[in-house]
């Protein structure tokens, strides 16, 4: 059966930039459906292990998701289960490379999949981000899966104080672990047109508030607010920036 064609579009960008590291362990990827107008996965990780081990790890999530995608139908399977067996797969074959190499390759994990009928599924594992943008207003966010967030949540630390935490970069959860992650899965029923979705590495995100994100992502065309956002990370950074990454996409009328 023929899928109707959507009355909408999905623009999107990504963005990449090795900040002020020796070592790019960044990967990141927006992936349209081979065969269904609509649909499209983006995907990033922020590796973690050594100067390629990391790498190895973030290629690992991006080249899982390529493979599953490819053959995943939305008419017949169910969206959770792909993002779910996205991760348990990526998981597996980080700790399979692990096993044979010397290096401890680990990679955080976000990957929202958009479908023909507008409805978004997203799925999390460490501190990458996705943010839900209506207009210029967040709607949602994803929870980090870190030692700070979990101060926050516990009331003991602030978000302004978690940014500047000497522990912020200390995960709970991430791919490649000895012991299994358990992914963090979020659904949006539809999205609206003006909607912005984003996924960033904490290079990118830890430079900005969620109303200077929502601003740019409003005001400009993806493939321009992904640019202004990389060069504005740059700036803040002041020579000691990790790599970001990000994934972005805004839903467009047709009419």
């Amino acid at each position: 059966m023929s899928s109707p064609l959507p009355n909408f579009r999905l623009a999107a960008s990504t963005g990449i930039h090795r900040g002020d590291r020796a070592y790019q362990q960044d990967q990141v990827q927006i992936i349209a459906h081979p065969r269904i107008p609509g649909c499209l996965l983006g995907v990033l990780a922020d590796g973690m292990g050594g100067k390629s081990g990391g790498r190895k790890a973030a290629d690992q999530v991006v080249l899982t998701a390529q493979q599953l995608f490819e053959r995943f139908s939305p008419e017949d399977e169910n969206p959770q289960d792909l993002l779910r067996q996205l991760a348990s797969e990526a998981h597996l074959m980080i700790k399979l490379t692990a096993i044979s190499t010397e290096e401890e390759p680990h990679s955080t994990l976000v990957a929202y999949l958009v479908l023909p009928d507008r409805s978004c599924h997203w799925l999390h594992i460490g501190d990458s981000r996705i943010y839900h943008f209506r207009g210029a207003n967040m709607m949602k966010r994803t929870q980090d899966h870190s030692y700070v967030q979990r101060l926050v949540d516990e009331g003991k630390l602030s978000e302004e104080a978690a940014l500047t935490h000497p522990q912020s970069n200390l995960l709970v959860a991430c791919l490649g672990t000895v012991q299994d992650p358990v992914p963090t899965y979020e659904f949006i029923g539809k999205l609206d047109v003006g909607d912005s979705l984003i996924a960033c590495s904490d290079g990118l995100w830890h430079y900005f508030n969620p109303r200077e994100l929502g601003t740019v992502l409003h005001s400009l065309p993806p493939r321009e607010a992904a640019e202004l956002l990389i060069q504005k990370a740059r700036q803040r950074a002041h020579g000691t920036g990790d790599n970001l990454s990000l994934a972005l996409v805004k839903v467009e009328s047709l009419g």
